[in-house]
């Protein structure tokens, strides 16, 4: 590990508006360092909206380092790796083994609820303030402001203006159903034309589903809307394997329609930065909107540390992470197509896939070790 610690933080203060996953993460990062650091959270109790989470190899670094990594063990389960499915057979197209091709680098998922409580008792343990409640509406003023404020970030807008996302044409469910017996640590990704449905167990007895519709028509961009389960099982009537028996069991289901967003040109000032969503909203089809925002913390308080001058630092900053994040989310954004083909298009591309995974499982590994095999914790000069 390589950050070039220079404790320029220590006592520095510090207000971060928003107490997700990124926003926490950041406090913690901050707060390792010697910051006096100031949360404000519009809820009035700490809750995550959602279900399951992948925690990633290059997430878990971020974790392991700050030292909570022990803590995310005790309330997580290990994952293998992914499987892609059909979605009309159930039947198998390929695998993905994670544990097989990096054995020293596990991967776990998680409730949301369980990251928030873990990263909220160990920053309130090293002093950091959070202040439930707090709608804010104008920024306040601050020598440092970050706005970990998600989607609709009010700090991002101060930095670069207003802006209208774009509707993809796809809306997803999330639900959580009791888990059975025997079943295997993977994420089971079953494809089909125009939808796909993501699955895997989590340590709470519980199943993690989401499950994705091509639609032509949506207006609101939000994580806390709901529908009824009965919709859910009709979009994916036609789906076989072991689907329909989870669909039966989903008595409650968020919907959120999805809408992409450029990342941001612009993440600082000099007083004010934005990291995660706020900087770089990413579609659910790579499962790293929350690992880039846990790397954007640490890099964020590391650049910190490192420079006195607080510009300097915050342009490093940026200049570490932007490129990383969009090719993420153009990673991502491509998957959301890869997922969704129907009739030769479909074949063609499940054979291949067949063929990698039989012939040449390194190399499908390969096609997406660069976002796993990345290490936040190591800077350059």
């Amino acid at each position: 590990m390589s950050d070039q610690s220079g404790n320029h933080l220590a006592g520095r203060p510090v207000t971060i508006v928003g107490a997700g996953i990124g926003g926490l993460t950041a406090a913690l990062a901050l707060a390792r360092r010697g910051a006096r650091v100031t949360v404000l959270e519009r809820a009035g109790a700490l809750r995550e909206v959602g279900a399951g989470i992948q925690i990633s190899p290059n997430a878990l670094r971020v974790l392991d380092a700050l030292g909570i990594g022990d803590r995310i063990a005790e309330v997580s389960a290990p994952s293998r790796g992914v499987e892609l499915r059909s979605g009309r057979t159930g039947a198998l197209v390929a695998r993905i083994d994670y544990a097989r091709h990096r054995p020293a680098a596990p991967f776990r998922v998680i409730h949301r609820s369980r990251l928030i409580e873990a990263l909220a008792r160990a920053a309130r343990e090293l002093g950091v303030g959070i202040e439930l409640g707090q709608q804010v509406t104008d920024l306040p003023p601050a020598p440092l402001l970050i706005g970990a404020d998600g989607l609709h970030s009010r700090v991002r807008a101060a930095l670069n203006g207003a802006e209208t996302p774009f509707f993809t044409g796809q809306v997803a469910w999330r639900a959580l159903v009791p888990l059975e017996a025997g079943a295997a640590p993977v994420a089971q990704l079953f494809m089909g034309k125009g939808r796909h449905l993501v699955s895997y167990p989590l340590a709470d007895g519980l199943r993690n589903i989401v499950a994705v519709e091509e639609r032509s028509g949506w207006t609101a961009e939000s994580w806390s809307l709901t529908d009824d389960p009965a919709k859910l099982r009709a979009a994916f009537a036609g789906f076989g394997g072991p689907v329909p028996g989870w669909l039966d069991q989903v008595r409650d289901c968020g919907l959120w329609g999805l809408f992409r967003h450029e990342v941001a040109p612009r993440w600082h000032d000099g007083t004010r930065a934005i990291l995660g969503d706020a900087a770089h909203p990413t579609l659910p089809f790579l499962a790293q909107g929350a690992a880039l925002a846990i790397e954007d913390a640490w890099v964020l308080a590391a650049c910190l540390d490192a420079r006195a001058d607080q510009r300097a630092a915050l342009e490093r900053y940026q200049a570490l992470r932007h490129s990383r994040a969009a090719r993420v989310v153009a990673a991502s954004n491509a998957n959301a197509r890869n997922y969704h083909l129907g009739g030769p298009a479909r074949v063609g591309a499940h054979a291949a896939l067949r063929a990698g995974s039989a012939l040449a499982p390194a190399l499908l590994f390969r096609r997406v070790a660069w976002v796993f095999d990345h290490d936040a914790t190591d800077l350059r000069p």
